[in-house]
């Protein structure tokens, strides 16, 4: 079963600076030059980071998304990951999105958006890809431009496409209409658990409706896990595997869902599907990059083992591919 992406793809600086960015030390007032003390540039997006964690695990994934002439190295990372770029619109004018963050001593943070070319992701369709590969299985509607959002979602229900709904810090945004639309009729929601109220209020629907609406609803729980609600069966809660140690948690959640999902492609139960996607979120944590975690196949079976018992290490790895 082929697997299409769709989101953000973008690039975020993240700058340090000494100090506490509430004070006017720090930032100054008028036209102040504030010097960083580190610099890094880290490869994201919410759908490029779910596609990567699936190509990484064999998947051969296709990537829908706007991005601008500057993609050129990032587009050539992507295909050493196994992403399918087909559906990848590159604009002739516009830079790919990316984000600029300052960060202060104490974990204070200041955040600067720039959508570039992704809001051209909503002239994308999904159809020429799909009659090429023989159809795709599933679609993921991850966090971008909302009104792509929104049309991939529209494209699924016309071609009959399984499809998942991962709205992410996109959330927020949406009309009570685009959250019915974007949700209503999903194989499978994924939310923050922080996110449930907002999803509720927004939809106007409670928790039976909503699980009446979606097949399987994944919400994530940071530190404690994950949660798999289905209605009419028992609740799947799987503990997550703990860090060695923390770093940034951007890529986190993209990497929990891609081992999920994987799970979902060859068969797993839900319980599986989640224990790998905690076992990818905890290594994507201990690392700096939101893509580029290491996948060691002895140290994550280790992992696993010690989280959730020899008998899922065991099953678990019977179906990596690496």
């Amino acid at each position: 079963m082929r697997i299409a992406v769709t989101g953000a793809i973008a690039t975020d600086q993240v700058l340090t600076v000494a100090g506490r960015l509430a004070d006017g030390a720090v930032m100054g007032r008028g036209a102040a030059a504030v010097r960083a003390d580190t610099l890094r540039v880290r490869r994201g997006g919410a759908g490029a980071n779910i596609a990567v964690g699936l190509g990484r695990l064999a998947l051969r994934p296709l990537l829908a998304g706007a991005v601008g002439k500057d993609f050129a190295d990032y587009g050539r990372s992507l295909l050493s990951y196994g992403v399918d770029l087909e559906l990848v619109r590159v604009s002739e004018e516009l830079d790919t999105a990316r984000a600029v963050e300052i960060r202060d001593s104490e974990d204070g943070r200041l955040r600067l958006s720039y959508d570039g070319a992704q809001p051209e992701s909503r002239h994308i369709t999904l159809l020429p890809a799909a009659r090429r590969i023989g159809g795709l299985g599933l679609v993921v509607v991850a966090a971008g431009d909302v009104e792509a959002m929104v049309r991939h979602t529209e494209e699924c229900r016309r071609l009959g496409i399984p499809f998942a709904a991962d709205p992410g810090d996109r959330l927020s945004r949406l009309t009570r209409r685009q959250a019915r639309r974007l949700v209503d009729g999903a194989r499978y929601a994924f939310t923050d658990e922080f996110d449930v109220p907002l999803l509720r209020d927004l939809t106007g629907w409670g928790e039976a409706e909503l699980l009446g609406r979606v097949g399987t609803w994944v919400v994530t729980r940071g530190p404690r896990g994950a949660a798999v609600v289905r209605r009419g069966r028992p609740v799947v809660a799987v503990e997550a595997v703990r860090a060695v140690r923390e770093g940034d948690p951007s890529g986190t959640a993209e990497a929990f869902r891609a081992g999920f999902l994987a799970g979902a492609v060859w068969g797993w139960g839900a319980e599986r599907g989640a224990q790998l996607g905690c076992a990818l979120a905890a290594a994507a944590l201990e690392s700096p990059e939101a893509q580029g975690y290491p996948l060691v196949r002895e140290r994550l079976t280790a992992r696993i083992r010690c989280a959730y018992g020899p008998d899922a290490a065991d099953q678990i790895a019977a179906g990596l591919p690496f």
